[in-house]
């Protein structure tokens, strides 16, 4: 990557995780300030814990697609303005109401989208791989690091120390907007990574697609109705401060990283990803028959935690493979866009569904439901076809290619190796989807301009 890209790979990566960060604080904490919230009850503490998620995937499609009219950065920054607005409601009020209110408004600034398009804007075709996986890693950060530091910034401020934290946390991603972020000469629709509109009906009509997108939610519904409840186990039953939660989350997610990177690497390397995805799903539902039993013993119950986030983190960093795997050529960006509001629409459902069981059926019915939902992700899994390895690929034409894309798109399916193909006249590049067991590069080689891409 040259200087450009690599300024804009960490300035958004850094956008991206402290906004990610904001809102995983929340998960491990809110609970255990159920009594010091006026009118709280068990349903009202999952919907505000899961509220975000709704406003999150009802706004970020739209928001993308505005962003493709007025610019990125416009879009990015008035996302955060308006997350900065509902933190700042959150952290003024101690009734539960005002501060679903607060949670709704945070994830009303749906960013992701446009953020992803916005590195497309600013990376070559040859590095946008790379740049798009560092801002990908970002949110993994984000997710370790908030479940330590949420319990300790609660400690210290409260509960609405956390939610000014968060509005801090959007000031200072709108100053890296600002003054650290590029601004790309053009704005363009990518195929790879932005979203498309006339492609959201052909995602939404590969049942394939769909599939993974009832997988992604399945899995957020299940890790955020499990959080409705966890933080209330580590208190009461282990009798554990808040302050000490950390020490749970800290080494559990470090070894359940450690078990989860083979699994990963057999899955990709070794090409059994749908195997693999079954091992991991039936770790899930294991792990919601082990939580429900050993809530009461310590070790037992880290082991059962350790289990669900083995499954867990394997499957939030097969699934959007398996997403770029099953989608056609030209539409894998607006596939991406729907698969993460799919797992927004999860978060929701899993928080509001988990706080309304644990008010009527207590604990062991939220795992109880959560053994259920895992049943239904193995049933998904089971029924998902095995996947093609193929890569995508995206070569910048020569302008004589340009004037005539559909002998250019003949050309290329006619290459052996080569397993579809797409022209996109706006950004003068060819996608294609690979075999590169079979592909001659070579043939390739007479319809480039500079720069090819692997990913």
């Amino acid at each position: 990557m040259n200087s450009l890209e690599k300024r804009t790979a960490a300035s958004l990566a850094a956008v991206f995780a402290v906004r990610m960060l904001g809102l995983f604080m929340i998960l491990p904490i809110l609970p255990l300030f159920a009594k010091e919230l006026n009118n709280a009850t068990p349903f009202l503490i999952g919907l505000t814990i899961g509220i975000y998620g709704l406003t999150q995937a009802s706004f970020q499609i739209p928001l993308g697609l505005l962003s493709d009219k007025i610019g990125r950065k416009p879009v990015i920054i008035g996302g955060l303005l308006v997350f900065t607005l509902g933190s700042v409601i959150a952290a003024l009020s101690d009734d539960i109401y005002i501060i679903i209110i607060g949670r709704a408004i945070q994830g009303s600034g749906a960013i992701a989208a446009t953020t992803m398009a916005l590195a497309a804007d600013l990376s070559r075709e040859d590095h946008r791989a790379k740049v798009m996986g560092l801002i990908g890693m970002s949110i993994g950060i984000a997710f370790a690091v908030a479940m330590v530091i949420g319990p300790l910034i609660s400690q210290w401020a409260g509960l609405s120390g956390v939610f000014w934290t968060t509005a801090l946390l959007a000031i200072i991603g709108i100053l890296l907007i600002t003054f650290t972020v590029p601004t790309p000469k053009q704005t363009k629709t990518h195929r790879d990574a932005g979203i498309i509109g006339a492609y959201i009906m052909p995602v939404l009509k590969q049942g394939t697609l769909l599939r993974m997108n009832a997988s992604v939610f399945l899995l957020h519904l299940l890790m955020t109705a499990n959080f409705s409840v966890l933080p209330l186990i580590f208190r009461d039953q282990l009798h554990l401060a808040g302050t000490e939660h950390w020490k749970i989350y800290l080494p559990v997610l470090a070894i359940s990283i450690i078990f989860s990177l083979p699994m990963i690497i057999i899955a990709e390397k070794f090409r059994k990803i749908k195997a693999v995805f079954i091992v991991a799903v039936v770790l899930l539902l294991l792990s919601q028959g082990l939580l429900g039993v050993t809530q009461f013993q310590f070790y037992p119950l880290m082991l059962s935690f350790l289990i669900f986030f083995i499954g867990f983190n394997f499957l939030e960093a097969v699934q959007p493979s398996l997403v770029a795997k099953y989608s056609d050529v030209n539409n894998k960006g607006t596939a991406m866009g729907v698969y993460s509001t799919s797992q927004f629409f999860g978060i929701f459902v899993g928080g509001t569904v988990g706080g309304l069981v644990l008010q009527h059926w207590g604990i062991s019915g939220v795992f109880i439901f959560g053994s259920i939902i895992a049943a239904l992700l193995l049933l998904v899994a089971l029924s998902l076809p095995k996947p093609d390895f193929f890569k995508t690929q995206i070569i910048k034409l020569k302008n004589e290619y340009l004037n005539n894309p559909h002998k250019t798109e003949q050309y290329l399916l006619s290459i052996n190796g080569v397993k579809q193909a797409a022209i996109s006249l706006e950004e003068g590049v060819a996608y294609i989807k690979v075999d590169k067991l079979e592909l001659d590069e070579s043939e390739l080689v007479n319809l480039q301009n500079d720069q090819k891409q692997g990913g």
